[in-house]
C-alpha cells in the first residue's frame, strides 16, 4: 500500500520534495530497504496534520502537503487542484471535494463539505449536509482527504486546543474552521478511496491492477 501511494506521489510534478513521516519503526524499516526518505515522529501525535507540522520544523517550505498513506489512487490532477487556491492570498488551507455518489450520501464514514461560492470551507462533516427539508435535491459533496498548508497556518495549528466540533465530529480540519483559519476547498473530477477495511483494499486492488 505505501509503495502505491510513494510511487504515485513520485508521479506529481508538482511537488518538491517527498517524505514519509511515520512513528511506526516497522514503516521506518520498510522505507529504509525501499530506499524512501523518511522521518520518524513522535507516537504522541494526534493527526496527520500534526505529523506534518512536525516536519515542517526541519524542513522550509511555504506550502506544506499531506498525502495520507491510504490513498493510492492519487494523480498529479489532484495536486494541481489542491495547489489552485493558493494563488488567492486569503487561503491558508487548501483541500478537494468530488461529487458524492448516491451511496455515499448517508454514510457517516463519507466526510460530506459545504463551501461558499468562492470555495472557502463553510462546514465538513459525517452528517448529510447541507439537510434536504423540502425535497430540493442538493448537490452533495465528498471531502477528500488532501491537505495543503501555508506554513503559517501549519504552524498555527498544534497551538491551537483540540475544538469542540473537532473532538465532535472527528475530524481535525474543524480545528482551523473553529479558530477562524481559511480552508478552501477545490472540486476535482477524480474521487479517491482511502483504504480503511480489507474490502476497501481488495477494491483499490483491482482498481490498480485492471
Amino acid at each position: 500500500m505505501l509503495a502505491w501511494v510513494f510511487e504515485a506521489a513520485k508521479a506529481c510534478p508538482q511537488l518538491d520534495n517527498l517524505l514519509i513521516a511515520t512513528d511506526s519503526a516497522e514503516v521506518a524499516e520498510l522505507c529504509e530497504r525501499s530506499g524512501w526518505p523518511f522521518q520518524l515522529t513522535s507516537p504522541d501525535l494526534p493527526s496527520g496534520t500534526d505529523r506534518v507540522h512536525a516536519v515542517a520544523q526541519q524542513i522550509h517550505a511555504d506550502i506544506y502537503v499531506n498525502i495520507q498513506g491510504d490513498e493510492p489512487l492519487l494523480k498529479p490532477e489532484h495536486i494541481t487542484a489542491l495547489l489552485r487556491p493558493f494563488s488567492n492570498p486569503q487561503a491558508d488551507v487548501s483541500t478537494l471535494k468530488v461529487l458524492c455518489t448516491a451511496a455515499n450520501i448517508n454514510n457517516p464514514n463519507a466526510v460530506k463539505v459545504v463551501a461558499a461560492a468562492d470555495g472557502r470551507a463553510l462546514y465538513f462533516s459525517r452528517a448529510t449536509i447541507p439537510y434536504d427539508r423540502d425535497g430540493a435535491r442538493p448537490q452533495y459533496w465528498k471531502h477528500i482527504g488532501l491537505y495543503a498548508y501555508r506554513k503559517e497556518a501549519l504552524d498555527r495549528f498544534p497551538t491551537l486546543p483540540t475544538s469542540t466540533l473537532e473532538q465532535t465530529e472527528r475530524l481535525e480540519q474543524l480545528r482551523f474552521l473553529e479558530n477562524g483559519i481559511n480552508v478552501y476547498v477545490e472540486p476535482t473530477i477524480f474521487d479517491t478511496i482511502g483504504v480503511d477495511t480489507e474490502e476497501d483494499l481488495k477494491h483499490v486492488e483491482a482498481l490498480l491492477l485492471h
